[in-house]
């Protein structure tokens, strides 16, 4: 059987390479995947095969502009990855980068699958019960019309079929109420293409309920989904701290913690990100993985080994087809085409 080849940026992130060579330790050993670490040379060698190092000798910053980077950093590990993609001699992408690099140098290089008019970053959102929703788009694009909500619910409930095995994903539109008239113009007629739909479509969701997992899928525009995300990362950042600084404020405190501290690694073990490993990108053709920018070693090999079952589960192909044969396609003027 073929092994997967995933190219893994070894310079992305907070961590880089660090966390890159800790977490090849055990890549290395995988059966069914191969991993190509692209990166620079010098700062690789002696921690990683030689034969596995493609060189990269650049480092796009998250604080530099996407345009300028793919302009002038046609040699940094994104750019390198995401040709080496397009050329066939990588199965995925996976990158702790910068998103915005890695979402520029994945559509303008690869470029959309058919039928997609905007790509979306997709995520899995953990939820109470410890299951996760996917939500997207949580920053791929912010300028978005009422199809592309449409064609992001697609998109999504075909990924969540291929990854879960859910054949009949729920789907819904974040708004400000679940009512159909509320909401603003863009989440009102998106309603009213996704009613109409072949989609298994629940209406619109509050921002509550995501996290009640009552859909399987939610979507919503770049800028909104993107400040979600954000907001949901300090939240439950903050509250483990504010548990933290009360356990060990007296000692009586701390006894209780330690009698506690099972359940609350259970709870919390719930809101792990790190089981899926980062954002899918989804239209474009190929597989990029976007990590989160602290991840940790076992975050990788979880976006690796997401991206492997991507490749395998043929998601990108299932998603093409269902675009294609789709007979709710978009007659405006601006759509766009490959």
């Amino acid at each position: 059987m073929k092994k997967i080849i995933i190219g893994l940026d070894a310079m992305g992130g907070d961590n880089a390479p660090q966390m890159v060579i800790e977490a090849s330790k055990s890549l290395l050993l995988e059966k069914d995947i191969d991993i190509l670490f692209i990166g620079d040379r010098e700062k690789l060698t002696g921690h990683l095969p030689e034969d596995k190092i493609v060189h990269a000798p650049s480092v796009i910053s998250c604080s530099e502009l996407p345009e300028d980077a793919f302009r002038k950093k046609k040699d940094s590990s994104i750019a390198i990855g995401t040709m080496l993609q397009k050329e066939g001699k990588i199965d995925a992408f996976v990158s702790a980068g910068s998103t915005g690099a890695c979402v520029m140098f994945s559509l303008l290089t690869l470029g959309r699958l058919k039928g997609v008019r905007r790509p979306a970053l997709g995520i899995f959102f953990p939820t109470k019960s410890g299951n996760f929703t996917f939500i997207l788009d949580v920053g791929a694009v912010t300028l978005v019309k009422p199809y592309d909500l449409y064609q992001f619910g697609v998109m999504g409930a075909k990924c969540i079929e291929k990854l879960t095995g859910n054949n009949n994903p729920k789907v819904a539109i974040l708004s400000v109420g679940e009512e159909s008239v509320k909401g603003s113009p863009l989440t009102k007629e998106a309603f009213d293409i996704m009613k109409k739909s072949k989609l298994n479509f629940i209406g619109n969701i509050e921002g509550h309920q995501i996290i009640e997992g009552i859909s399987d899928v939610v979507v919503c525009d770049g800028m909104v989904g993107n400040i979600l995300l954000k907001l949901a990362e300090s939240v439950l950042s903050t509250f483990k701290d504010v548990i933290k600084k009360t356990i060990d404020s007296s000692i009586w405190a701390k006894m209780g913690g330690a009698l506690i501290a099972g359940a609350l690694r259970r709870e919390f073990g719930k809101f792990n990100y790190e089981q899926y490993g980062g954002a899918f990108l989804l239209g474009v053709k190929g597989v990029t993985i976007i990590s989160h920018g602290r991840s940790s070693a076992e975050a990788i090999k979880s976006a690796v080994h997401t991206a492997a079952s991507y490749v395998k589960e043929g998601v990108n192909e299932y998603i093409e087809e269902t675009l294609i044969k789709d007979e709710n396609v978009d007659q405006s003027p601006d759509s766009l085409s490959n």
